[in-house]
Parts: structure tokens; C-alpha cells; sequence
């Protein structure tokens, strides 16, 4: 198994990027979004990766962090989703959003994605749903003092219901993360969060 690759980025390509370490050149797919989050060509980048194997075929697909690796490993244990299906949905929604989708049990932006119908999207609804939480969405990493743990937890709640209240409200999942997300966490209310989180909506 190969956890990860390190090296020089070699190459970007239209669905891969080529990575160069050991005299080896490595084509591994991307997503759109991690293609367009790599370096410039020349410089060293660590690509979190997963290898399948199939019968006729070897290929390396990768991740900028662990996390990313982690959601897509999710995607795949759905019947049905393969790995260039889970590919094409963290193309169209990071994992943040597309774990807010499924939370909110939003069928209409997963089955956004290419190659991914209505009825696709309800079962990895049903299928990753217990397998998620709000938290993992919202949460920051917990840096400093107690204090700023605790300034942080609170945060993560506001947005939460600020999210929440925007999907209430008949926005979409992804674009109610993104908005909220856009607004300075150190709003005073929830009201205040979702006021200004309204505006990046508009």
C-alpha cells in the first residue's frame, strides 16, 4: 500500500498530476479542486494517495491532506461509487460541503455531480449519514489556551445554526457553508452571523 507520495510535482495534466520521486514519475488523479490547489510545476508537494487495483489496471489517486484521503475512502465503501465517482463528486463539492449534503440531506447538490443520479445520492445519503457530524463540518483546529478552545467551540455552534436556519430557509446545503464560512467568526449572535452570511448570499 502506498500511503504517500513525495516529491517533485512534475507535471498537471487534465485529470492527473505527475509526481517524480525516486526516478519514478507517479500519474495520480485528482479532483478538479485539488488539481487547481497544487503548486507551480518544479516545486515539492506530499500527495496523500490510495492505490486500486483492479484486474486490468493499477492507478494511484491522490489528496492533498488525510482528511480529503479519509472522505473519499468513505465515498467508495458506497455500493455503487467508485472510485472515479468519488472523484467526480470531490470535483464538484469539497469535503466540507459534502458533508453538510449529506447531513442536510441535500439529494439535489450531490446528484450534481457527473455520473451521479438521484437515486446514487439518496443511498450515499442513507449510507454516510451516521458516519458524519456537524462537527467535522464547522469544527477549527484547537490551537492556544483553554480559553481559546472554548472561543472556538462556540464558534463552531453559532455557524452550525447559522447553517442550519439558511437551509430552513430554502438555500442550498454547499452554498449555505460556503456563506456562512465567508463571515468573520467573532460575531456577537447567531442573528449577527446569519445577517451578515445572508449578504455573501445575495
Amino acid at each position: 500500500m502506498i500511503s504517500y507520495i513525495r516529491g517533485e510535482l512534475a507535471a498537471v495534466q487534465e485529470q492527473k498530476a505527475i509526481v517524480e520521486a525516486g526516478g519514478i514519475g507517479y500519474g495520480i488523479y485528482m479532483s478538479q479542486q485539488t488539481l487547481s490547489m497544487l503548486p507551480a510545476v518544479g516545486e515539492e508537494v506530499k500527495i496523500h494517495t490510495y492505490l486500486n487495483v483492479r484486474e486490468d489496471a493499477m492507478q494511484l489517486y491522490g489528496f492533498l491532506t488525510g482528511e480529503d484521503l479519509q472522505v473519499f475512502r468513505l465515498l467508495i465503501g458506497v455500493s455503487g461509487i467508485g472510485p472515479k465517482a468519488g472523484l467526480n463528486i470531490l470535483s464538484c463539492l469539497s469535503p466540507d460541503e459534502l458533508r453538510f449534503a449529506v447531513l442536510a440531506g441535500d439529494v439535489k447538490t450531490i446528484s450534481s455531480a457527473p455520473g451521479i443520479g438521484k437515486k446514487t445520492a439518496e443511498k450515499l445519503i442513507l449510507e454516510l449519514k451516521d458516519k458524519m457530524s456537524i462537527e467535522d463540518v464547522l469544527e477549527q483546529a484547537a490551537h492556544g489556551s483553554e480559553q481559546s478552545k472554548e472561543i472556538e467551540a462556540t464558534d463552531t455552534g453559532m455557524q452550525a445554526e447559522a447553517v442550519q436556519a439558511l437551509t430552513a430557509l430554502g438555500y442550498g446545503s454547499a452554498e449555505s457553508l460556503r456563506a456562512v464560512k465567508k463571515v468573520s467568526v467573532d460575531c456577537a449572535s447567531v442573528e449577527d452571523l446569519l445577517r451578515e452570511a445572508l449578504k455573501n448570499l445575495l
